[in-house]
């Protein structure tokens, strides 16, 4: 290769990131996500340090951690409550997929009253007496997402008593085909108290076509309804058909689940034409793992000694 021309390194413009606008700054930074700009990109300089600082950057809180969760060198929950402190109040959003805990629900809604969107998934220590008792925190909630978790219809009836603006529901598990179990309870929960909803996906529920003709009489403002691997749903003949007629976006039991993010294809035994009715089993053991989390007394304003290489490092305030 021919070297380059010296006239070629003539007038070179040179751009500055610290140059950029602040808003911009802002936007490109809270692309990162939360758990980024809090362990990497508020350490780069003071101008991004003191934008990452800015409440508004906070108002909605991304968790949803991209790496092993048991790889993780910082404590999330501890990293989230930090998070949580820098929104003064104004977090209107959260995602605490993966981790989240009832120890962290009560802390979030002792934080803010002012919550629209609260994202639920695989947290399998949040319990229904955790979500339940912080319920009524939440009286503005319009967007509710529990996928991949144990809870049952008590904290379904709790949030539809006490987010009367609660516009769409995500209440999702692993599907089994067998053995066969039929269940309306959470169905009927949220036809009784959640007639506001617009979008509602129950995969892998195990409700029958009662509970879905209760929810089509009290939910009567439904725009979508996602019922795929509900194997005790039957849409043939006059219910399929007032799907259709009230749901504009319907997704039936047996429609594709390539854009679904939690398909299990391990637990999708059999196949679409047995003789037998298809019916959906629920998880009774949950993945019990051994895992040292680092959790204490963190001041924030101070760095870890280097010399000690056995502890993370933490997070800068």
């Amino acid at each position: 290769m021919s070297p380059i021309p010296l006239s070629d390194y003539e007038n070179p413009q040179i751009r500055n990131w610290l140059d950029l606008p602040r808003d911009v700054t802002s936007t490109i930074l809270l692309k990162l996500g939360a758990i980024e700009i809090l362990r990497s990109a508020q350490r780069v300089c003071t101008l991004w340090r003191r934008i990452c600082k800015d409440p508004l950057m906070w108002r909605a809180i991304d968790m949803h951690n991209s790496v092993d969760l048991y790889s993780m060198e910082h404590d999330l929950e501890i990293m989230c409550r930090h998070a949580i402190d820098r929104s003064c109040g104004q977090l209107v959003d959260i995602n605490v997929e993966n981790f989240g805990t009832d120890d962290l629900l009560k802390y979030i809604s002792n934080c803010t009253s002012h919550l629209r969107r609260l994202r639920l998934v695989s947290c399998s220590s949040i319990s229904d007496q955790g979500l339940t008792e912080v319920a009524q925190k939440f009286p503005l909630l319009e967007e509710l997402d529990i996928s991949i978790g144990y809870l049952s219809k008590g904290p379904l009836e709790a949030i539809g008593r006490s987010c009367p603006g609660l516009k769409s529901l995500k209440f999702n598990k692993v599907a089994f085909r067998y053995p066969h179990i039929e269940s309306d309870e959470e169905a009927f929960a949220i036809a009784e108290t959640m007639p506001e909803l617009r979008h509602l996906q129950l995969f892998g529920n195990k409700l029958t076509n009662s509970g879905l003709i209760a929810i089509l009489n009290s939910c009567t403002h439904l725009e979508s309804l996602d019922l795929r691997r509900c194997f005790n749903v039957d849409l043939e003949g006059n219910l399929g058909k007032r799907c259709d007629e009230q749901i504009k976006d319907l997704r039936r039991p047996n429609d594709p689940t390539n854009d679904y993010p939690f398909t299990d294809e391990e637990h999708d035994y059999g196949s679409f034409d047995e003789d037998y009715p298809l019916g959906i089993a629920d998880l009774d053991f949950l993945l019990d793992v051994d895992y040292d989390y680092y959790i204490g007394d963190v001041d924030y304003d101070h760095y870890i000694d280097d010399a000690d290489d056995d502890a993370p490092e933490p997070f800068y305030d």
